[in-house]
């Protein structure tokens, strides 16, 4: 059986895996055991145009559920969170 790719996740596709692979995401494990916050911070860092549906999707992939769920039930836990960290949009 086919080991189980990040393109496979929910909300993910090839172009997620370039993206994660900037940050030396490069499988599924290492994007699971990723806390997410700290990924996001990574991606902010690495990769141009990192936005808030980045966090979405990760927690959303982490979790198999949609992005837009995640943004519409959590948006404003996330965005405190971010704000702690510096990293809120402006």
């Amino acid at each position: 059986m086919k080991e189980k790719q990040l393109r496979d996740l929910k909300g993910f596709g090839p172009k997620s895996e370039e993206i994660l692979a900037k940050v030396n995401v490069n499988s599924v494990d290492d994007f699971m055991s990723s806390e997410p916050f700290a990924l996001y911070a990574a991606l902010k860092r690495e990769v141009k145009g990192t936005g808030l549906n980045s966090i979405y999707a990760i927690i959303g992939a982490q979790e198999n559920l949609h992005w837009q769920e995640v943004a519409r039930t959590r948006k404003e836990e996330i965005l405190i969170r971010l704000d702690d960290m510096g990293l809120a949009p402006k």
